[in-house]
């Protein structure tokens, strides 16, 4: 049964596709709220029904948003597949929200990290550390199962990878003055280089 959305909903939901357009074009601290209001087709004051203030706003976004990314990593972590096979619909996933959503990430790898505050105030860190966790399962599951090399830290290695992932987005996001691949197409050859260096045999273990 399809659960249909309130008129209340709608505009909440209405305004905070409205930020994310905004607060990219502008950046989030040359935004204002009328500007906000004016793109989602609402009044000034209709913003305030929803949202304490602009920072409320834009953390609640962020909220939103992150809670979507974190249950999209978490049913590929649960799939019944191979591990290989896990880093790479992480990877073409994560490349593929980017090229779909390039004002949302801009917002996500820029704006929200210019202020501390915003990161302690949104719980930034606890959604991290549950995406970071996901991703570490992963890894985790890939050396029980023999395929990943035994000697890494799944911690480290997954704030690496998504490290890696990040740059790369980050860079496709803000860099518009050159010629680019689309990232979909680099997401083959980012999940090589990957899983090069997860499988190769360990340095200090002699060949069997």
């Amino acid at each position: 049964m399809t659960i249909k959305r309130t008129s209340k909903e709608d505009t909440r939901q209405r305004i905070i596709e409205a930020a994310v357009e905004v607060f990219a074009e502008q950046g989030f601290f040359g935004a204002r709220v009328c500007d906000v209001a004016e793109r989602a087709g609402v009044a000034d004051g209709t913003i305030y029904l929803y949202f304490k203030s602009k920072d409320d706003l834009l953390l609640s976004l962020f909220r939103e948003k992150m809670s979507e990314i974190v249950a999209r990593l978490s049913a590929i972590a649960s799939e019944p597949a191979s591990p290989e096979a896990k880093i790479r619909r992480y990877v073409s996933e994560h490349l593929a929200l980017v090229e779909q959503q390039p004002k949302l990430m801009q917002i996500l790898t820029v704006e929200i990290r210019q202020s501390a505050r915003f990161l302690r105030a949104s719980g930034a860190a606890l959604g991290f550390a549950r995406y970071l966790a996901l991703l570490s399962s992963i890894i985790d599951e890939g050396q029980s199962a023999g395929v990943f090399r035994k000697s890494l830290h799944p911690p480290v290695i997954a704030r690496a990878l998504f490290g890696a992932i990040d740059e790369i987005s980050l860079s496709w996001v803000l860099d518009a003055s050159r010629p680019r691949r689309a990232l979909f197409e680099v997401a083959d050859e980012i999940s090589d280089f990957i899983l090069a260096g997860l499988t190769r045999r360990d340095p200090n273990v002699p060949p069997s």
